[in-house]
Protein backbone atom coordinates (compact mmCIF):
# COMPACT_ATOMS: atom_id res chain seq x y z
CA UNK A 1 0.00 0.00 0.00
CA UNK A 2 1.32 3.49 -0.68
CA UNK A 3 2.40 5.28 2.52
CA UNK A 4 -0.08 8.14 2.78
CA UNK A 5 2.40 10.39 4.67
CA UNK A 6 4.59 10.42 2.11
CA UNK A 7 2.25 12.15 -0.09
CA UNK A 8 2.04 15.50 2.03
CA UNK A 9 -1.74 15.46 2.41
CA UNK A 10 -2.98 17.42 5.77
CA UNK A 11 -5.75 17.76 7.51
CA UNK A 12 -8.46 19.73 5.57
CA UNK A 13 -11.70 20.24 7.88
CA UNK A 14 -12.55 23.87 7.28
CA UNK A 15 -16.16 25.37 7.16
CA UNK A 16 -16.19 25.74 3.56
CA UNK A 17 -16.00 21.41 3.01
CA UNK A 18 -19.03 20.74 5.69
CA UNK A 19 -22.21 19.84 3.55
CA UNK A 20 -25.63 21.41 4.36
CA UNK A 21 -26.57 17.65 5.31
CA UNK A 22 -27.10 16.82 9.09
CA UNK A 23 -24.64 13.59 9.11
CA UNK A 24 -21.83 15.79 7.09
CA UNK A 25 -22.01 19.00 9.17
CA UNK A 26 -20.41 19.32 12.71
CA UNK A 27 -22.56 17.48 15.58
CA UNK A 28 -23.70 19.03 19.06
CA UNK A 29 -20.80 17.81 21.18
CA UNK A 30 -17.49 20.03 21.62
CA UNK A 31 -14.38 18.09 21.61
CA UNK A 32 -11.11 17.46 23.54
CA UNK A 33 -8.39 15.60 21.82
CA UNK A 34 -6.17 13.67 24.32
CA UNK A 35 -3.94 10.74 25.12
CA UNK A 36 -5.57 7.24 26.25
CA UNK A 37 -2.56 5.23 26.88
CA UNK A 38 1.11 4.91 25.10
CA UNK A 39 -0.61 3.31 21.83
CA UNK A 40 -3.73 5.14 21.51
CA UNK A 41 -4.97 8.84 20.46
CA UNK A 42 -9.20 9.12 21.62
CA UNK A 43 -11.09 11.99 20.52
CA UNK A 44 -14.03 12.22 22.25
CA UNK A 45 -17.22 14.13 23.37
CA UNK A 46 -15.73 17.17 26.11
CA UNK A 47 -18.43 16.72 28.09
CA UNK A 48 -18.80 12.51 28.79
CA UNK A 49 -22.17 11.28 29.18
CA UNK A 50 -22.61 7.69 27.76
CA UNK A 51 -20.73 6.74 24.78
CA UNK A 52 -20.50 4.69 22.16
CA UNK A 53 -16.82 3.70 20.57
CA UNK A 54 -15.33 3.92 17.08
CA UNK A 55 -12.21 2.29 16.56
CA UNK A 56 -9.92 3.67 14.19
CA UNK A 57 -7.04 2.57 11.78
CA UNK A 58 -4.29 4.66 9.78
CA UNK A 59 -3.63 3.71 6.03
CA UNK A 60 0.30 2.82 5.96
CA UNK A 61 2.37 5.43 7.06
CA UNK A 62 -0.06 7.33 8.18
CA UNK A 63 -1.22 8.91 11.69
CA UNK A 64 -4.09 10.11 13.25
CA UNK A 65 -3.34 13.75 12.81
CA UNK A 66 -3.67 12.85 9.08
CA UNK A 67 -7.29 12.27 9.49
CA UNK A 68 -7.75 14.70 11.93
CA UNK A 69 -10.75 16.43 10.50
CA UNK A 70 -12.51 13.35 10.27
CA UNK A 71 -11.85 11.99 13.96
CA UNK A 72 -13.31 15.17 15.69
CA UNK A 73 -16.07 15.05 13.45
CA UNK A 74 -16.79 12.02 14.33
CA UNK A 75 -16.64 12.74 18.01
CA UNK A 76 -19.36 15.39 17.83
CA UNK A 77 -21.71 13.50 16.82
CA UNK A 78 -21.03 11.40 20.16
CA UNK A 79 -18.59 9.03 19.96
CA UNK A 80 -15.49 7.87 21.47
CA UNK A 81 -12.99 7.45 18.96
CA UNK A 82 -9.64 5.42 19.67
CA UNK A 83 -7.38 5.69 17.15
CA UNK A 84 -4.76 3.54 16.98
CA UNK A 85 -1.01 5.37 17.06
CA UNK A 86 0.14 3.46 14.56
CA UNK A 87 1.23 3.17 10.50
CA UNK A 88 0.24 0.03 10.48
CA UNK A 89 -2.67 -1.17 11.74
CA UNK A 90 -3.78 -3.88 9.29
CA UNK A 91 -3.82 -6.68 11.64
CA UNK A 92 -6.41 -5.31 14.04
CA UNK A 93 -5.01 -5.97 16.86
CA UNK A 94 -3.76 -2.26 17.48
CA UNK A 95 -7.03 -1.35 17.15
CA UNK A 96 -8.65 -4.03 19.24
CA UNK A 97 -6.30 -2.72 22.05
CA UNK A 98 -8.09 0.51 21.71
CA UNK A 99 -11.53 -1.69 22.74
CA UNK A 100 -10.10 -3.32 25.62
CA UNK A 101 -8.39 -0.18 26.98
CA UNK A 102 -11.21 1.43 27.72
CA UNK A 103 -13.69 -1.23 28.68
CA UNK A 104 -11.48 -1.23 31.28
CA UNK A 105 -11.50 2.20 32.12
CA UNK A 106 -14.97 2.09 32.21
CA UNK A 107 -15.06 -0.07 35.16
CA UNK A 108 -12.01 1.48 36.71
CA UNK A 109 -13.39 3.91 40.03
CA UNK A 110 -11.88 7.28 39.29
CA UNK A 111 -11.05 6.89 35.76
CA UNK A 112 -12.86 9.93 33.69
CA UNK A 113 -14.28 7.18 31.36
CA UNK A 114 -16.02 4.82 34.54
CA UNK A 115 -19.39 4.46 33.40
CA UNK A 116 -19.31 6.94 30.38
CA UNK A 117 -18.52 3.90 27.39
CA UNK A 118 -21.76 2.18 26.30
CA UNK A 119 -19.59 -1.73 25.92
CA UNK A 120 -22.06 -3.20 23.92
CA UNK A 121 -21.87 -0.79 21.05
CA UNK A 122 -18.32 -0.97 19.42
CA UNK A 123 -17.48 0.07 15.59
CA UNK A 124 -14.36 -0.52 13.58
CA UNK A 125 -13.56 1.52 10.43
CA UNK A 126 -10.24 2.94 8.95
CA UNK A 127 -8.36 3.71 5.74
CA UNK A 128 -6.26 1.25 3.18
CA UNK A 129 -4.39 -0.38 5.44
CA UNK A 130 -6.56 0.69 8.40
CA UNK A 131 -9.81 -0.48 6.36
CA UNK A 132 -8.03 -3.93 5.89
CA UNK A 133 -7.23 -4.00 9.98
CA UNK A 134 -10.86 -2.62 10.10
CA UNK A 135 -12.34 -6.07 8.75
CA UNK A 136 -9.49 -8.05 10.91
CA UNK A 137 -10.89 -6.06 14.07
CA UNK A 138 -14.41 -6.88 13.08
CA UNK A 139 -14.01 -10.57 13.48
CA UNK A 140 -13.85 -9.42 17.54
CA UNK A 141 -17.78 -10.20 18.91
CA UNK A 142 -17.01 -6.66 20.73
CA UNK A 143 -17.00 -5.27 17.49
CA UNK A 144 -20.63 -4.73 16.51
CA UNK A 145 -20.11 -3.26 13.02
CA UNK A 146 -17.60 -1.97 10.65
CA UNK A 147 -17.08 0.33 7.62
CA UNK A 148 -13.69 -0.54 5.57
CA UNK A 149 -12.40 2.58 4.07
CA UNK A 150 -10.86 1.80 0.71
CA UNK A 151 -9.51 -1.10 2.54
CA UNK A 152 -6.10 -3.44 2.19
CA UNK A 153 -6.33 -7.03 2.12
CA UNK A 154 -6.44 -7.52 5.95
CA UNK A 155 -8.67 -9.40 7.42
CA UNK A 156 -11.88 -11.73 6.15
CA UNK A 157 -14.87 -10.71 5.26
CA UNK A 158 -16.77 -13.96 5.76
CA UNK A 159 -15.81 -13.94 9.57
CA UNK A 160 -17.01 -10.26 10.09
CA UNK A 161 -19.74 -10.54 13.11
CA UNK A 162 -21.74 -7.64 12.42
CA UNK A 163 -23.34 -5.36 9.78
CA UNK A 164 -21.13 -4.08 7.21
CA UNK A 165 -20.60 -0.50 4.98
CA UNK A 166 -17.94 -1.21 2.60
CA UNK A 167 -16.32 2.40 0.79
CA UNK A 168 -14.74 2.66 -2.44
CA UNK A 169 -13.52 5.57 -4.36
CA UNK A 170 -14.30 5.64 -8.18
CA UNK A 171 -11.24 6.67 -9.55
CA UNK A 172 -9.16 5.01 -6.63
CA UNK A 173 -6.28 3.25 -8.43
CA UNK A 174 -4.75 1.95 -5.54
CA UNK A 175 -7.48 0.14 -4.13
CA UNK A 176 -9.50 -0.61 -7.49
CA UNK A 177 -13.06 -1.23 -5.91
CA UNK A 178 -14.05 -3.56 -8.87
CA UNK A 179 -11.04 -5.82 -7.62
CA UNK A 180 -10.35 -5.16 -3.90
CA UNK A 181 -13.46 -4.27 -2.32
CA UNK A 182 -16.32 -5.14 -3.96
CA UNK A 183 -15.44 -9.03 -4.08
CA UNK A 184 -14.73 -8.48 -0.39
CA UNK A 185 -18.37 -7.28 0.06
CA UNK A 186 -19.97 -9.80 -1.22
CA UNK A 187 -17.97 -12.14 0.98
CA UNK A 188 -20.12 -10.74 3.61
CA UNK A 189 -23.46 -12.98 2.50
CA UNK A 190 -23.41 -13.67 6.23
CA UNK A 191 -23.74 -10.00 7.64
CA UNK A 192 -26.37 -7.27 6.50
CA UNK A 193 -23.78 -5.40 4.11
CA UNK A 194 -23.52 -2.47 1.64
CA UNK A 195 -21.27 -1.47 -0.48
CA UNK A 196 -21.08 2.37 -1.40
CA UNK A 197 -18.52 3.63 -4.35
CA UNK A 198 -18.13 7.52 -3.86
CA UNK A 199 -18.35 9.09 -7.53
CA UNK A 200 -15.02 10.78 -8.09
CA UNK A 201 -13.43 9.85 -5.22
CA UNK A 202 -9.25 8.68 -5.41
CA UNK A 203 -7.77 6.56 -2.76
CA UNK A 204 -6.85 10.38 -0.83
CA UNK A 205 -10.22 11.35 -0.69
CA UNK A 206 -10.85 10.21 2.92
CA UNK A 207 -7.94 12.06 4.40
CA UNK A 208 -8.12 15.06 6.55
CA UNK A 209 -11.99 15.44 7.32
CA UNK A 210 -13.55 12.47 5.50
CA UNK A 211 -14.27 14.31 1.94
CA UNK A 212 -17.53 12.76 0.42
CA UNK A 213 -17.44 9.83 2.43
CA UNK A 214 -17.82 11.50 5.85
CA UNK A 215 -21.83 12.10 6.31
CA UNK A 216 -21.95 8.28 4.91
CA UNK A 217 -19.46 7.50 7.62
CA UNK A 218 -21.46 9.35 10.18
CA UNK A 219 -24.99 8.06 9.80
CA UNK A 220 -24.12 4.38 9.00
CA UNK A 221 -22.68 4.42 13.09
CA UNK A 222 -25.31 6.88 14.17
CA UNK A 223 -27.66 4.12 13.62
CA UNK A 224 -26.28 1.02 14.36
CA UNK A 225 -23.74 2.21 17.20
CA UNK A 226 -26.38 5.00 18.79
CA UNK A 227 -30.00 3.89 17.69
CA UNK A 228 -30.59 7.17 15.46
CA UNK A 229 -33.49 6.47 13.74
CA UNK A 230 -33.17 9.45 11.42
CA UNK A 231 -30.24 7.37 9.82
CA UNK A 232 -32.30 4.58 8.77
CA UNK A 233 -33.64 6.15 5.44
CA UNK A 234 -30.03 6.78 4.16
CA UNK A 235 -29.33 2.85 3.94
CA UNK A 236 -32.50 0.86 4.27
CA UNK A 237 -35.75 0.46 2.58
CA UNK A 238 -37.15 1.03 -0.88
CA UNK A 239 -36.40 4.92 -0.60
CA UNK A 240 -32.93 4.54 0.48
CA UNK A 241 -31.39 8.04 0.42
CA UNK A 242 -27.90 6.62 -0.62
CA UNK A 243 -29.08 4.96 -3.49
CA UNK A 244 -30.31 7.63 -4.89
CA UNK A 245 -28.11 10.31 -4.09
CA UNK A 246 -25.85 11.15 -7.27
CA UNK A 247 -22.68 11.65 -5.65
CA UNK A 248 -22.23 8.25 -5.18
CA UNK A 249 -21.28 6.21 -8.47
CA UNK A 250 -22.46 2.90 -7.55
CA UNK A 251 -24.54 1.14 -4.55
CA UNK A 252 -25.01 -1.96 -3.57
CA UNK A 253 -27.24 -4.00 -1.01
CA UNK A 254 -26.70 -7.53 -0.19
CA UNK A 255 -30.05 -9.68 0.50
CA UNK A 256 -29.35 -9.18 4.48
CA UNK A 257 -29.16 -5.61 4.27
CA UNK A 258 -31.96 -5.49 1.42
CA UNK A 259 -34.77 -7.08 4.29
CA UNK A 260 -34.08 -4.44 6.70
CA UNK A 261 -37.13 -1.83 6.98
CA UNK A 262 -37.09 1.75 6.09
CA UNK A 263 -37.83 4.33 7.84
Amino acid sequence: MVALAAVGIAPAATAATVSADPWSAPGPFAVTVEALDGTHTVYRPSRLEKHPVILWGNGTGANPKIYDGLLRHLASHGFVVAAADTPNAGSGAEMLAGATTLIAENSRPGSPYQGKIDTAHIGATGHSQGGGGAIAAGADPRVTTTIPIEPGPQGSAAALKGPAFFLGGQFDTIVVPALLVIPRYRLASQVPAIYGELAGATHFTPVGDGGGFRGAITAWFRFWLSGDERARAEFFGPSCGLCRDGAWSDVRRNAKASAIPGA
